[in-house]
């Protein structure tokens, strides 16, 4: 009996090793891209059409605190991205956003300098949406989104879409914690692309284009959203990294 109970206690010993070995090596697949405390590796660009023309043109207001991006606009109207020196290509990218209901923003898969990209969608705002799939600056092609919020950020309404909304609306509000760090993520590959997207690990949106739309590799970039007066509404987002995918 006594040897039965040890050869067992090994077996789950080796399983458990092999577990952690496992996760282990998913977690080192995983590298951050913002060390919390610089701009060290990003850049702002006011080069999009949400920054206002002027001779000093700024691309919206981007601080860190407290290990975060928060970003708004420095003038009423004024807004742009902060986006990665470096470019990728096929890849999975995860942060965790706090931030304000209001502000539109958006995270930017494989973006140019002037902010075209396909945007896995942040429009946290009433009639807005997360993590449907934009084509920003490419004629809105596509325009994929299977919810939009309501007046309210507890509240939201399905919408047709390739995928159906995963979350019964009534549910909402115990999936999504306002005012609380909540993750999304996004993986793009190949081109013509196929997109997916994920908030707090359930699937929300996947698409395939049919069209070269964009180059094979870009940045990843945070929007401000230029119009209206946003002087003093944020985005916040931390504990951004990105997964290589071969």
């Amino acid at each position: 009996m006594k040897k039965y109970f040890a050869a067992v206690c090994g077996i789950a010993g080796l399983c458990f090793l092999a577990g952690l070995q496992a996760e282990t090596k998913k977690d080192a697949d995983w590298e951050p891209i913002f060390d919390g405390k610089t701009m060290k590796g990003w850049h702002v660009s006011a080069k999009t059409g949400h920054s206002r023309p002027s001779k000093n043109q700024t691309g919206g207001k981007w601080v860190i605190e407290e290990g975060a991006f928060i970003g708004s606009q420095d003038i009423p109207g004024n807004g742009g991205i902060i986006i990665t020196d470096e470019k990728f290509n096929d890849f999975e990218v995860s942060l965790e956003m706090n931030n304000d209901f209001g502000p539109d923003s958006g995270l930017f898969l494989r973006s140019t300098e002037d902010g075209k990209c396909y945007q896995a969608m942040i429009d946290y705002h009433a009639n807005g949406n997360l993590m449907g799939v934009y084509g920003e600056g490419l004629g809105g092609k596509p325009h994929l989104r299977n919810f939009n919020f309501k007046t309210l950020v507890t509240e939201i309404v399905a919408s047709d879409a390739p995928v159906k909304l995963p979350i019964a609306p009534e549910k909402w509000a115990d999936f999504w914690k306002h005012g609380q760090w909540n993750e999304v993520k996004a993986r793009i590959t190949g081109n013509p692309p196929s997109i997916t997207t994920w908030i707090k690990g359930v699937k929300f949106m996947e698409y395939t284009d049919t069209e070269k739309r964009l180059p094979d590799s870009g940045g990843i970039a945070l929007q401000v959203h230029g119009g209206g007066d946003f002087t003093k509404e944020f985005v916040r987002y931390r504990n951004i990294k990105v997964k290589r995918l071969k």
